[in-house]
């Protein structure tokens, strides 16, 4: 992988606005997932590593689909970090703060964005000169009202709110200035996949796609 690939992942989420968490059972349903959301306008989304079938579903989008930024999620282990990054994907997402984590997705530069509850967790991931976190469970910590309420103390830093996040709320969180983008399975549902619902998924990935980037002037 490249470093200009590396580089370039967060500036492709920035445009997009919108990470889809894919819960995925079988890997060869993975390239046409990823096709299907690139079609509705979401052309990147995390693997999430609770499935058996994760890391060979990353390796068959990277290798089929490289224009796709395939990144992987739940990553809890140094290890996790070593064998996604091995499958091809080129950002890491955690549902928590782990500093030996983060520390070795910066040894391969890769980018990482760390779950983060609460504001000592802020201030650690600031420590590690970190600038986007992912702000989980977003709804049950209080919706767009703890991101603003985080803004204030830790003003340049940007959020990736995730859990609870659906159509319904999505432009309320797009609307904050330190939201970078949104996550959430809605688009590209386990079962959805599981039923080779594609047609449904690229029509869901269009919606909100329309949505962020009515939202990408904020």
């Amino acid at each position: 992988m490249t470093a200009t690939i590396r580089n370039g992942t967060m500036e492709l989420i920035d445009r997009t606005r919108v990470v889809p968490v894919i819960v995925i059972d079988d890997p060869e349903r993975g390239p046409d997932t990823a096709s299907a959301l690139a079609a509705g306008g979401i052309p990147c989304g995390e693997i999430t590593l609770r499935t058996p079938a994760a890391l060979a579903a990353i390796e068959r989008i990277a290798s089929r689909h490289p224009e796709f930024v395939i990144g992987a999620g739940t990553v809890l282990t140094e290890e996790d970090v070593d064998a996604a990054v091995d499958a091809g994907a080129r950002f890491i997402v955690t549902p928590g703060f782990d500093e030996s984590v983060v520390h070795r997705a910066m040894e391969l530069s890769v980018p990482i964005v760390p779950g983060v509850a609460t504001a000592t967790e802020i201030q650690r991931a600031l420590k590690k000169g970190l600038s986007r976190v992912k702000l989980f469970p977003a709804g049950a910590l209080g919706g767009v009202g703890v991101v603003q309420a985080f803004t204030g103390p830790f003003p340049d830093l940007r959020f990736l709110p995730s859990g609870g996040v659906s159509l319904a709320n999505a432009e309320e969180y797009l609307r904050e200035p330190s939201v970078f983008a949104i996550s959430g399975s809605w688009m590209a549902s386990r079962a959805m996949i599981r039923d080779r619902a594609f047609a449904e998924i690229e029509a869901a990935s269009r919606a909100i796609a329309v949505r962020a980037e009515r939202r990408n002037g904020r």
